[in-house]
C-alpha cells in the first residue's frame, strides 16, 4: 500500500520531472540478485557503440555522499566505495568514458551532468541510463527495462517483509522490455511457468533471454586472467550480494571444487578480521569472491591467492535492436 500511495503521489501530483534527453531505466521486482549491475555496464558500453553519449544516474546505494557528484568522468573513480557505494564504484571501474552521477534525486543528478560539462564534450546524443530506476517514480523515462531472475518462480513470490518483491506483480504492465536473466541456470519448465506469468500482466512487451557468464578472474591489482584455470581447483568462496546462490553456482560451472562458501549480507563493508578469518579457514585453498566485494577490500591487507570472478551480462541480439530502435521513434 505504501508503494503505490508514493507512485500515487510522484504520478498524480507532483508529477515527474522531464530530463532534457533521452532516459531509460534498468530496474527488477525484488530487492536484489537479477544482475542489474552488469547489465547496466553492458547496456552503457552498447550505447556508447551505437554513438550515443551514456551518463549512469545511480543512487549510489550506501555511499556516504550527498547531493549530486561524478564517482567517475569516465577516466577512473574520482571517490572510493565507501563515498560512491559498491555498485557506483564498480561501474565507475568498468566503464571507461562513461560518466557515472552518484544522487538519490535521479532528476538532479541528470541536470547536474549539463550544469557541469565534461572537458571533452562530443556531438554525440546523451542517453541517460538509470540504474535500480523501475520504482523511481520522480523521473519521466522513455523505456523502462525490467529483469526478472529466471531461477524463482514468479508464482511463490511474495511482497516484502514475507518476501523479496518490491512492487505485486501487477507493476510488470508498467515495463517496456523485460529480461529473463541467468537462464544459463534456470529450468526450463520454471522459464516457461515465469513467461506465461509475464504474459498475463504483459501481453506487448518483448521478452528477452539474458545469462551471466565468467570473462575473468581478476586480482587486488586489477590484473586479468583466464576463469579456467579454476577448474580441478578447490576454492573458499565468500560474496555478499543479493544472490550469493548465483555467484556459487558460477564457479561449479567453471569446474571448481568449492570446499567453503561464506555468505555475508548484500552490500556488506568488511573488516581487517572478516579476512583473516577466511585467511585461516581458507588454508590451502584459492580464496575468490566477486568484482563487486572486491573493490571493498582493497584497502585492507590482501592474502596473496584472492581473486575476484569478473562476470559479463550476455543477451540476445534482438534486444539491443529493440532497444535502440525504441530509442530512435
Amino acid at each position: 500500500m505504501l508503494l503505490l500511495s508514493r507512485r500515487f503521489v510522484y504520478s498524480y501530483i507532483k508529477r515527474p520531472k522531464k530530463l532534457p534527453a533521452k532516459v531509460i531505466s534498468v530496474g527488477n521486482l525484488t530487492l536484489g540478485g537479477t544482475g542489474k549491475t552488469p547489465a547496466t555496464i553492458s547496456i552503457a558500453m552498447e550505447a556508447k557503440r551505437h554513438g550515443l553519449k551514456p551518463c549512469i544516474l545511480t543512487r549510489g546505494y550506501r555511499g556516504s555522499v550527498s547531493g549530486p557528484c561524478f564517482v567517475t568522468k569516465g577516466k577512473g573513480a574520482l571517490v572510493n566505495p565507501y563515498e560512491a557505494g559498491d555498485e557506483a564504484f564498480l561501474m565507475a571501474e568498468r566503464l571507461d568514458g562513461i560518466p557515472v552521477i552518484k544522487d538519490r534525486d535521479r532528476y538532479r543528478a541528470g541536470m547536474f551532468m549539463f550544469e557541469n560539462p565534461l572537458e571533452e564534450e562530443s556531438p554525440t546524443e546523451t542517453l541517460f541510463i538509470l540504474d535500480d530506476g523501475f520504482q523511481h517514480w520522480a523521473l519521466q523515462r522513455d523505456i523502462d527495462i525490467v529483469l526478472i531472475d529466471s531461477t524463482y518462480p514468479l508464482e511463490s513470490q511474495h511482497l516484502f517483509p514475507k518476501g523479496n518483491l518490491r512492487e505485486p506483480l501487477n507493476a510488470l504492465e508498467r515495463a517496456d522490455i523485460i529480461v529473463l536473466t541467468k537462464t544459463e541456470l534456470a529450468e526450463s519448465s520454471v522459464i516457461s511457468e515465469n513467461m506465461a506469468i509475464i504474459k498475463k500482466y504483459n501481453p506487448s512487451a518483448p521478452v528477452y533471454r539474458a545469462s551471466y557468464r565468467a570473462s575473468a578472474l581478476v586480482n587486488a591489482l586489477g590484473r586479468s586472467g583466464d576463469p579456467q584455470r579454476l577448474k580441478g581447483k578447490k576454492v573458499y568462496a565468500f560474496a555478499g550480494i543479493g544472490n550469493p546462490s548465483h555467484f556459487r553456482s558460477l564457479l561449479i560451472s567453471l569446474g571448481a571444487d568449492v570446499v567453503k562458501f561464506k555468505r555475508f549480507r548484500d552490500h556488506y563493508f568488511y573488516k581487517q578480521k572478516d579476512l583473516e578469518e577466511m585467511r585461516r579457514e581458507a588454508s590451502g585453498l584459492e580464496i575468490i569472491t566477486t568484482e563487486k566485494d572486491m573493490v571493498k577490500l582493497r584497502e585492507l591487507r590482501l592474502p596473496e591467492n584472492i581473486h575476484a570472478l569478473r562476470i559479463e551480462f550476455s543477451v540476445e541480439k534482438e534486444f539491443y535492436n529493440q532497444l535502440f530502435w525504441r530509442l530512435r521513434c
